[in-house]
């Protein structure tokens, strides 16, 4: 494994390229969409799950010590992946042995595991907003700060135990005094003094041992970076309103395929019902996020969310009633026109296909 791990990272290119190729020539295997075929929606979900691995190895830090930290939690971003690859045969494989009316209880039993799943990666994301659904991780961002004493990651200082005492990223001891917890330089001038004259004697102090004590000690262990990441009392009473709206909205986001499957199991696909609620949860939930996030994340992390409400022109009754008629009218047009008229009609087909799976137009 740790073989095709080196594989995969040194031609990384050529990997993605042949993944994109083989999803590609999938969509144009025969009865792609037949209802009764699960073999060419295995094949495809398989190669999604590899893709899903793949990506995750390449982004897997390969340093020691981000490498230790990293092996300490579970991968929650590719859980959710083949999640959704999975989903993607479970209704088809439900379709094909109970019918189109009873599938909607596996897909169900599916969102749930995938809320519990996205609830998890919420968690351990220190509360952050899920980007694409949970699929991307957030990374750690260490950075130093200006004059190099300390360091943060995502504004939480980072502090490595070594020799027993807990030190900053450049060595120097910092000690609170009083309860024997761990602090962190401070960017006063007073805290840069003190933190100056501490690693000042350090370093006497290491200069004045004698060589033979030096050579008889073991080497150190890499210092192992430890991230305070904040919880949800902290989240709640730190950050006031707009911290119990964000979680509120981020919940309400992560919960919305769930109610619109069992709204479906429970008025049918035809029904408007689900439809306006489902659209109804996602107006809701980025109302509360653009109240409790700054402009920056509005106009990044949502803008993603935004986009995807033009998923429901390709959903039931929408669907059924107003994007195939004009589908169909823009076909009748292009039909007599060489080339493209082909082309315009395999990709009507295309569309018509998809539709017809809810793994493929529920943006979860």
């Amino acid at each position: 494994m740790e073989a095709y791990k080196v594989w995969v990272r040194k031609n990384r290119d050529l990997v993605r390229s042949l993944e994109s190729l083989a999803n590609g020539l999938t969509w144009i295997l025969p009865e792609r969409f037949a209802n009764s075929e699960i073999a060419p929606e295995a094949v495809y979900a398989f190669l999604g799950i590899v893709s899903s691995v793949n990506q995750h190895i390449i982004d897997t830090p390969t340093d020691s010590q981000t490498l230790a930290s990293k092996e300490q939690s579970i991968p929650w971003s590719l859980v959710v992946s083949v999640l959704k690859d999975v989903e993607a045969v479970v209704e088809v494989a439900a379709q094909h042995f109970v019918g189109d009316d009873r599938k909607w209880s596996f897909l169900a039993v599916t969102e749930a595991v995938k809320a519990g799943v996205r609830l998890a990666a919420f968690r351990e994301s220190g509360y952050k907003m899920l980007l694409q659904g949970g699929e991307v991780a957030h990374e750690e961002e260490i950075s130093v700060l200006e004059e190099n004493f300390g360091a943060k990651s995502n504004g939480v200082p980072v502090i490595y135990p070594m020799n027993g005492n807990f030190q900053n990223g450049h060595g120097v001891a910092s000690n609170n005094g009083l309860n024997g917890k761990a602090g962190f330089v401070s960017k006063s001038l007073e805290g840069r003094a003190v933190a100056a004259l501490s690693k000042f004697g350090q370093n006497a102090k290491m200069m004045s041992d004698p060589m033979w004590m030096k050579k008889s000690l073991p080497p150190p262990d890499p210092p192992v970076m430890v991230v305070e990441k904040p919880t949800l009392a902290s989240i709640w009473s730190a950050k006031g309103v707009s911290g119990r709206l964000f979680f509120l909205g981020e919940v309400v986001h992560i919960f919305r395929p769930l109610v619109y499957v069992l709204l479906i199991k429970k008025f049918g696909i035809r029904s408007w019902t689900p439809w306006l609620v489902s659209f109804a949860v996602e107006i809701t939930s980025l109302g509360i996020h653009s109240r409790a996030t700054d402009l920056h994340q509005r106009g990044g992390k949502l803008k993603r969310r935004k986009m995807m409400w033009a998923l429901y022109v390709m959903r039931d009754p929408f669907f059924a009633r107003y994007t195939r008629r004009h589908l169909q009218k823009a076909e009748k047009v292009l039909n007599p026109v060489p080339l493209i008229g082909f082309l315009t009609g395999k990709l009507v087909e295309l569309v018509e296909g998809a539709q017809s799976r809810y793994t493929y137009t529920s943006g979860s």
